[in-house]
């Protein structure tokens, strides 16, 4: 783990292309999923204020609660949006030049979300959060593909377990800044909800500083010049030709091939299992149960004794526990290898969540047993952040050569704000009708995807793309001998049996 970190060091550029990159991509989409669990009472009261205001008219509790679900919903519209138009303008405009754009529509919605509350207008709440949806389904794919782009092949494992550990310090940031000691208050939320124009400003500022993916240099625009000199200021003053023949190599390989569409990438045969496993995975990591378990946490908190108002800061020990296991991911998953943390993880989770649904059936009748159920929470989160959060968003940087990643990346984010957007729509369905029964749907799901990963996915520690994609037909070309070699023996018998 030492000599990682040590290398890590000796290239102090990409450990700035990691902050700088981190703090306005996937930052900004762990930021809005949390923060809006503060001030919601805030915003509800500006919405009937709002229409007492301008109709005379006093909501009832229903209508102001299907306008909160809207603004809440209309963040998911906004990324799945983002996520659709981010594969054209990542391969049109460049990685870094896509990350410094897409800080405006941050800084549009932070401005409506400050002036808000002045106006008395929940509406620029709602395009607020549209905007940022747009900035948030843009900067998951513009952060993943820059960084992993941008760090050596030794790196890019530790590289990419920072996406996941941006969106568990923004989770973090928006629990800690949302209790009443900070900007929770009645006078101060719009500046809460304006947090993310100020981390915009913060990488407009620094990302200028640092330079374009080499790949997309080289393999999109053809200047190798350009792509040595990117190599030189991100890695050092070294001979890259080693790496550069490497490009090319991929290059050669998808020769008069440009960059392929959504419906070409489905239809392509070459890559069927790596777009299984972005599918299998980008789905599970919205359907593995994370939400339930925080959303279950605090009458598991509340029933172990803790009181009203502490729970807030019992929800800050379960952000704390999500960032610090992403960070430890961070630390071993260079030594450990992303498949195993991911198949580790998924079972882990699978066994945590048969262990909680008991707990939560005892816990009415044994008085120790809400104890079990905190340990058994901890437990799921330490699970999720150290293999599955950690190592799936930057898969589709890592199986698909330079063709099929803007494609790749916009199947896996839409699949990401779709499984999001029906999880908020279903969730409370399933609570109302299953109750905590519920974690028997998101036990399949973690099950199913944990013995895919075992199973059907190889390991891409130090492999190339086009290394991973032979290990893919390795795999599966077994397991289609083995299964023409058992019907040949088959008919044979039958043959036997015949004369």
């Amino acid at each position: 783990m030492s000599q990682y970190l040590t290398l890590l060091l000796n290239y102090p550029v990409v450990v700035a292309a990691i902050f700088v990159s981190g703090i306005g991509g996937t930052f900004q989409y762990g930021f809005c999923i949390s923060v809006m669990n503060s001030p919601f009472q805030f915003i509800k009261e500006l919405v009937n204020q709002t229409c007492l205001h301008r109709y005379g008219v006093s909501l009832e509790h229903w209508q102001v609660s299907l306008i909160w679900s809207f603004t809440l919903s209309v963040f998911c519209m906004g990324g799945l949006v983002g996520s659709l138009v981010a594969g054209h303008l990542l391969s049109t405009l460049g990685r870094k030049k896509c990350l410094l754009l897409n800080n405006f529509a941050a800084l549009f919605g932070s401005a409506l979300m400050l002036f808000s509350q002045t106006a008395m207008s929940f509406e620029m709440i709602m395009v607020g959060r549209f905007l940022y949806g747009l900035n948030a389904g843009v900067g998951l794919s513009a952060h993943s593909m820059y960084l992993i782009e941008c760090a050596p092949k030794r790196l890019r494992g530790m590289a990419g377990v920072t996406i996941a550990t941006f969106v568990s310090l923004g989770k973090f940031c928006g629990q800690l800044l949302g209790i009443s000691e900070l900007l929770g208050t009645e006078d101060s939320w719009p500046w809460l909800l304006g947090f993310n124009g100020f981390t915009a400003l913060l990488q407009l500022s620094t990302l200028p500083f640092l330079p374009e993916s080499p790949n997309f240099l080289l393999l999109e625009r053809g200047d190798e010049q350009a792509c040595d000199d990117a190599l030189k200021k991100l890695w050092g003053n070294k001979n890259y030709s080693n790496e550069i023949e490497e490009m090319l190599k991929e290059k050669a390989a998808q020769q008069d091939v440009g960059s392929f569409s959504v419906m070409e990438i489905i239809k392509n045969q070459t890559v069927r299992w790596q777009l299984l496993t972005i599918v299998v995975t980008f789905v599970t990591l919205q359907l593995c149960g994370i939400n339930a378990v925080y959303f279950y946490s605090f009458d598991v908190f509340r029933a172990a004794g803790i009181q009203e108002h502490q729970l807030r800061y019992s929800a800050l020990g379960t952000g704390l526990c999500e960032f610090f296991t992403s960070l430890a991911c961070f630390l071993i998953v260079e030594s450990t290898g992303k498949k195993v943390l991911m198949y580790r993880g998924y079972m882990g989770m699978s066994a945590t969540l048969v262990l909680l649904i008991i707990t939560l059936y005892l816990q009415t009748y044994v008085s120790w047993i809400p104890y079990c159920s905190m340990i058994f929470i901890f437990m799921f989160i330490f699970f999720f952040s150290s293999g599955p959060a950690g190592v799936t968003a930057a898969l589709p940087g890592e199986l698909f050569t330079q063709s099929f990643k803007a494609a790749g990346f916009t199947i896996s984010c839409s699949l990401n704000w779709l499984g999001l957007f029906l999880l908020g729509m279903l969730f409370p369905i399933m609570v109302e009708n299953l109750d905590y029964f519920c974690f028997l749907i998101f036990l399949f799901f973690c099950t199913v995807c944990g013995l895919f990963v075992r199973f059907n996915v190889p390991e891409t520690k130090n492999r190339t793309a086009l290394e991973i994609a032979t290990e893919f037909q390795k795999i599966h070309c077994k397991s289609q001998t083995k299964d023409l070699a058992a019907n040949e023996l088959k008919e044979i018998k039958t043959c036997e049996t015949k004369f």
